[in-house]
């Protein structure tokens, strides 16, 4: 079976108020030229499709168009689509009867009392489990086994198994997130790989955007992260995973086909930060024909001049690039007992960060109970959340 593995569209992203339909679409049609090449037997797309749970009438248009395009490149091709934790489930199944006619799979919710709605069989091929992101406490124990013990059961022919999930994986990568600790990435709590089950050939996660694998012992454990970035500090590089197996119990083979940015995020300077008046220049230089995304990092003594978004702004009239913003950060003063945070640093830091922070600065320890009990609340916070949407 050979699968191709991507996630993380987050179609209807803006940048700082800038639109990246014409990046997204760009990403949609090489997505589409991959398959006509390729030709996979299937196509998962394993959460966050949208980038959030109430996206534009365009927005899902594009996703409509996209997905027809991607069928017609290789209508025998499978498509699995399943949500994540930006998408809402239940609009994510709207068109599922439908997109059916296409041989689209749209998995939105948890089926916790029909288990076969996620089973996928391939015939000749193998089989998906595909499941979309849920808060943690709603998944049933050993929800991932009993799926993974239902398709061994059924496949008698030793075919590949294939399995999806949108979740944060302990160990794993987080590069690129602003939200993002060893305990939760994103608003969703680190599991261990075990609580996913055995019997999987390969497990294709979603929700991390940079691409790696997951140790597992046998090379099969892979975010295939975002096909565009994100945010600026996504300054690796952004693909899609191809995925083949030959049968069951065997490894797969793995590899990646980058895709192409027509407006690439660009921090000024590319490392470390400089002076305002050296970022200016750096940004006054920058060719006048390059389409990109610019952030300058700037090493400030106090605060920025009041006029300094406006000066940057100013200097790239007339060019293809559009500036975003400006990443002031604080000389580093040894001798200063707290910590004063600018508003992007705010912005930027962890919430439980900011907390123990706090509590040091009241002169409390923070324990790891007091970890445990803030990432609870945070957790719950995070489904009120999905629920609202």
């Amino acid at each position: 079976m050979k699968i191709l593995h991507t996630s993380d569209w987050h179609l209807g992203h803006t940048l700082y108020n800038h639109s990246r339909n014409e990046e997204q679409q760009a990403m949609l049609d090489q997505m589409a030229d991959i398959v006509k090449e390729q030709q996979p037997d299937v196509f998962l797309l394993c959460g966050d499709v949208f980038h959030t749970s109430q996206p534009s009438n365009a927005i899902q248009t594009m996703l409509s168009d996209g997905l027809v395009k991607i069928h017609e490149a290789h209508p025998q091709m499978t498509i699995v689509m399943t949500a994540g934790n930006h998408d809402s489930g239940t609009k994510h199944e709207i068109f599922r009867t439908p997109w059916r006619a296409l041989n689209v799979y749209a998995i939105g919710q948890l089926e916790k009392e029909n288990l076969e709605e996620h089973i996928i069989e391939v015939p000749g091929k193998g089989y998906i489990i595909a499941i979309p992101y849920t808060y943690e406490q709603n998944l049933p124990e050993g929800f991932f086994q009993q799926l993974l013990d239902m398709v061994a059961e059924r496949n008698t022919e030793g075919l590949p198994v294939v399995m999806t999930a949108h979740t944060t994986v302990k160990g794993c990568d987080f590069q690129g997130h602003e939200q993002g600790t060893e305990y939760t990435v994103g608003n969703i709590d680190a599991i261990e790989l075990d609580q996913l089950g055995q019997g999987y050939d390969y497990l294709a996660l979603g929700h991390i955007h940079h691409g790696q694998f997951v140790h597992s012992g046998k090379h099969n454990v892979r975010y295939c992260g975002t096909p565009i970035p994100i945010s600026f500090d996504e300054t690796f590089s952004h693909s899609i995973t191809m995925v083949e197996i030959g049968q069951h119990s065997e490894s797969p083979s793995v590899s990646t086909i980058e895709i192409q940015n027509p407006h690439p995020l660009v921090t000024l300077p590319s490392e470390g930060l400089a002076p305002w008046e050296t970022a200016k220049e750096l940004l006054k230089d920058f060719p006048d024909d390059i389409p990109a995304y610019i952030r300058l990092n700037v090493e400030i003594d106090d605060f920025l001049p009041v006029e300094a978004q406006m000066e940057a702004a100013n200097l790239v009239n007339g060019k293809q690039c559009r500036f975003c913003y400006i990443n002031a950060k604080r000389k580093t003063n040894p001798q200063t007992e707290a910590k004063v945070l600018t508003v992007q640093e705010f912005q930027a830091e962890q919430p439980i960060e900011i907390a123990k922070q706090y509590a040091t600065y009241i002169g409390i320890n923070f324990e790891d109970e007091m970890t445990e009990m803030f990432n609870e609340v945070m957790a719950m916070v995070a489904n009120d959340e999905q629920h609202d949407a």
